[in-house]
């Protein structure tokens, strides 16, 4: 079936299948790879990207149900080098092997949009659907209400 979408700011018109993931849409049709592949069962949030604005995770919406919507990818974010919040996870040292970070940007700045006053309370439950390995979770908090702190 053939849909139409946004994509970082680009349209798209694509074949794709009834069946076929958001996530398999990007990756392996599109080569877009900052959307990981992780528990594809959508507990990990190593995939999400913005759909609409809102976070989803990829690897369970259907392509075809994408159809005449935006997609943001943590890509998308940079426009002129990286984006603030980016700069603010470097500063705090909240990326690790950055498996997860697309997601857990993706997710603060969806958080960031609707609630630019956000608390840690705030951001942490925001961010409890995204699993990091590596950091801890304290430097992405701290990198995250920096950021909202300077909105």
């Amino acid at each position: 079936m053939r849909i139409n979408l946004t994509i970082n700011g680009r349209q798209r018109e694509l074949e794709v299948s009834p069946h076929q993931t958001l996530l398999q849409l990007l990756r392996d049709t599109l080569g877009i790879h900052d959307a990981k592949e992780g528990c594809g069962e959508g507990v990990c949030g190593a995939c999400t990207v913005l759909l609409d604005g809102r976070p989803v995770s990829s690897c369970l919406v259907l392509a075809p149900t994408a159809h005449g919507r935006q997609i943001l990818t943590v890509r998308g974010l940079e426009e002129d080098g990286l984006h603030p919040l980016q700069e603010a996870f470097v500063r705090h040292g909240a990326v690790q092997c950055g498996f997860c970070t697309p997601g857990i940007l993706l997710t603060a700045c969806a958080l960031l949009e609707r609630d630019p006053g956000a608390d840690r309370e705030a951001i942490r439950r925001a961010l409890g659907g995204n699993l990091c390995r590596c950091t801890g979770y304290a430097k992405i908090l701290d990198a995250v209400e920096a950021y909202a702190r300077g909105l």
